[in-house]
Formats: structure tokens, C-alpha cells, sequence
């Protein structure tokens, strides 16, 4: 999927592509989700249990954590020996202003018992004071933000109190000692150099693993990469399925080119790796929203960053709820009227960016020193960029010869798939 899939933007995957349903199934594993499903089409992604914004109301399903637990119930106490699958997507903490202002920025007032906003049994709102929070240095120091990340923190209470219940769950229908738990997020927090962004504060995301079977490392922290490209590779190998069992993903001419990219996180639960020098992951994004091309291509080592930016020539595009934000809003106006903006970037700088960036990510974690024109680690330059490329050729990326080339793989080309120069170079 290129892009969003609800709404206007209307992005599918392709029909041909063998999802997580669809291979656990055809192993008789029951699967089901609850909560924001945000892909499609249904014959790619078919689910025995369905309890989805697409026949419900996503606060609902998303945010209602008492309807959520009961929902779970009813798939659990329905499963009986067979082996399941359940994926519960929660939509907190995600922005709702643009489509339920009523509830707040964040929905945070939904279901919290006030006139009008409903009651959520099970949940017990906690409010911040927005004068005492100290926001992560890639968001800017004011009130508006401070206030912004409050409501946000409130329905991450919302969400903790939520796995809490389905972690109960999962006890009382007698599965915790048997079941692994992973808890994840899909990307950074909606604020700025956050979601939709390859810096480190778009991309880092939460990563817990709890399995019954493996004690070695139990509350214990890895400094091993991983990413949600693994998710998959993991649950195979814990539901003990081949992943050569999983290669009918498209037609047979380009069956060869498809491998997974991610591994298995299972042995990090064991032990933690000897050498993790050559780790390395991977992250593309190309719209968000249909009206947002900017194609990016990353790749992350223990070391350093590089960032491709595909689209450089045009500015930075933004999205819609993050754009009403107060937090975006008071930027944009304390940056038209030439205040402080207390921020550790511009506007001007955010928006247009180099083809390139490379950073040292022990040095410059914040990623504000691009390196890629320094002589000095050229080297580390051109190897990235090589490791970027194969990992591109390796997941047949239409984009690899963008932006200063087009890809010619038909007709003549088929069997020589060949970038061919614009000279568009500045």
C-alpha cells in the first residue's frame, strides 16, 4: 500500500499479496482483529473475527476499552483448542480533532463521564498539568504543545489501561501461560519532525515481547534494531511455520525477488546478539494522504542514518489533522509573525530538504548535522548507499531509480531491468 486507505485516498494492496491472515489460515489458525484495520482490500487481509471501523465506530472499537475487553472476550471464549491470532489495534493515542472535535484534540474527553462525552467503565482519566511537562526536544517549548501532549498523555493512560485489561483477558480464558504478547505502535507521535517523518523521533516506536516459553531475558532490554518489517517473520517462527511455505506472493516471474526483510525477534528473548555492527533496518514512505508525494527511502545502522529523499524539490507536505493542531498552528503563526518559536528547527528548513541526509546517530542523535557532504565519512556514505539500493532491488521498489532516472523493466528491458538517466542533476 502505497498510502492511506481510508477516505479519499483510497490505497489498496496489491490482490496478489499473501498476508498474515491469509498464510495463518491456510495453517487453521484462527484469526481475528479488533480496532482500526486501516488496510485493504478484505479479500488480502480476511479475518474469521472482524470488529473493525469498517462495521463499527472506530471510537468505539478503537478507543471504548470496555467494549474492547468484551469484544476480546467473545473471540477468546469462541477459539476453543484451535490456535488464534489476535490483533488489537487501538487507536489512542492518535489525533481525532480533525474529524471528533468535540472530544479534544486527542479524544481525550471521550468516554471520560463528563456531560455529553459518554462513560467508559473501566477507564480512570488522568489529566496532566500542561505547566509541568517537559516535551521531547523535537517538539517546540510552549504553552499550545505543552497543552497538546497533555491531552495526548491522557489517552495513553486510556491505551495502558486498555492492555491491562486485555492482558487480563487472555489470563482468565486460561491462554497466558501459552501465548506470546508483542505490543507495538505503527509510528511517532503527530507532531512535528514526528509522524511521517524517517528521523528517529517518526520512527521510534514502543517494541515489547512476553513469551511463557522463554525465561532467559525476562524484563530485560535489547540494543538490538528491530522494526515492524520483523513482526511477521517472529510469528511465523512462533507458530512454527516455514516461510518458505509463504513464497506465493505474486506471479512466478518475480516470485524469486521475494523474501521477507525482516527476522525473526524469538532468539533475542534468548540471548542477545555477539555482533550487532552489521545490523541494519529499513523504512520507505511515499503519500500518507493522496495530496502528500514525498518519497523517502532510510536506512539505520548502530552508527549512522541515511535518509534519500526522493521529492526533494518540492517542500515537506502536511498533514491534515496535524496541520489544525494547536501545536502546528501556533508554530506556523509565532513563524509568519516572527516570534520565538522555541523550536530546534524552522519552518523553512522542515519544508525543504536535501536529496540526502546522513547523520551519526551516537553523535547527533537529534539528526541535526547532515554529513552527507563531508569528505571525511564519504566512505560510510557510498556504503550505505549501496546497502539502500540492494535492499530496494531486493523488494522490487518502483521508486529505486528515482529521482534522477526512470526504470525501464518491460519489453526490451524485461530481463535486464535498467535505470535510465534524465540528466536532471542541479
Amino acid at each position: 500500500m502505497y498510502g492511506l486507505h481510508q477516505g479519499v485516498h483510497h490505497f489498496d494492496s496489491f490482490n496478489t499479496i499473501e498476508s498474515l491472515p491469509k498464510i495463518l489460515q491456510r495453517h487453521n489458525i484462527r484469526t481475528g482483529i479488533i480496532g482500526k484495520k486501516h488496510v485493504g482490500p478484505d479479500n488480502v487481509y480476511p479475518f474469521d473475527y472482524s470488529q473493525t471501523e469498517e462495521n463499527n465506530s472506530i471510537l468505539q472499537v478503537g478507543r471504548n476499552i470496555t467494549h474492547i475487553k468484551l469484544l476480546a472476550r467473545e473471540f477468546l471464549n469462541s477459539s476453543g483448542d484451535k490456535p488464534f491470532f489476535l490483533y488489537i489495534a487501538f487507536h489512542d493515542p492518535h489525533r481525532c480533532g480533525h474529524t471528533n472535535p468535540q472530544y479534544g484534540e486527542f479524544c481525550q474527553r471521550f468516554g471520560n463521564g463528563e456531560e455529553g462525552m459518554g462513560l467508559i467503565p473501566d477507564w480512570h482519566p488522568i489529566t496532566y498539568q500542561w505547566d509541568e511537562i517537559v516535551p521531547p526536544f523535537y517538539v517546540p517549548d510552549t504553552e499550545a504543545a505543552r497543552k497538546d501532549i497533555a491531552a495526548q498523555y491522557t489517552t495513553m493512560g486510556r491505551l495502558d489501561e486498555g492492555v491491562g485489561l486485555i492482558l487480563k483477558e487472555l489470563e482468565n480464558a486460561g491462554y497466558s501461560d501459552n501465548t506470546l504478547v508483542m505490543f507495538s505502535s505503527d509510528n511517532g507521535i503527530p507532531f512535528p519532525n514526528g509522524r511521517t517523518n524517517l528521523y528517529d523521533s517518526g520512527l521510534a516506536e514502543p517494541m515489547f515481547l512476553s513469551s511463557p516459553f522463554h525465561k532467559e531475558r525476562k524484563n530485560q532490554v535489547t540494543n538490538s534494531l528491530a522494526s515492524l518489517l520483523d513482526i511477521v517473520p517472529t510469528l511465523l517462527d512462533w507458530y512454527g511455520i516455514s516461510e518458505n511455505d509463504t513464497t506465493n506472493w505474486e506471479s512466478n516471474e518475480i516470485q524469486a525477488k521475494r523474501a521477507f526483510s525482516g527476522k525473526s525477534l524469538l532468539p533475542l528473548l534468548i540471548k542477545e546478539p555477539d555482533d550487532k555492527s552489521n545490523e541494519a533496518i529499513f523504512a520507505s514512505h511515499n503519500l500518507h494522504e493522496v495530496t502528500m508525494c514525498y518519497p523517502m527511502r532510510m536506512i539505520r545502522t548502530q552508527g549512522y542514518k541515511l535518509i534519500h529523499n526522493l521529492n526533494y524539490n518540492s517542500p515537506f507536505p502536511i498533514d491534515q489533522d496535524f496541520y489544525i493542531s494547536s501545536t502546528f498552528r501556533d508554530l506556523l503563526n509565532r513563524t509568519k509573525s516572527g516570534q520565538p518559536t522555541y523550536w530546534f528547527k524552522t519552518l523553512k528548513s522542515y519544508y525543504n530538504r536535501p536529496e540526502w541526509e546522513l547523520y551519526d546517530m551516537k553523535m547527533d542523535p537529534a539528526e541535526v548535522n547532515n554529513l552527507a557532504s563531508k569528505p571525511s565519512v564519504s566512505e560510510i556514505f557510498r556504503q550505505l548507499k549501496k546497502r539502500l539500493f540492494e535492499w530496494q532491488q531486493n523488494t522490487n521498489d518502483p521508486w529505486i531509480c528515482a529521482p534522477h532516472a526512470v526504470l525501464e523493466d518491460q519489453g526490451a528491458y524485461k530481463n535486464n531491468p535498467t535505470c535510465l538517466d534524465l540528466d536532471n542533476f542541479s
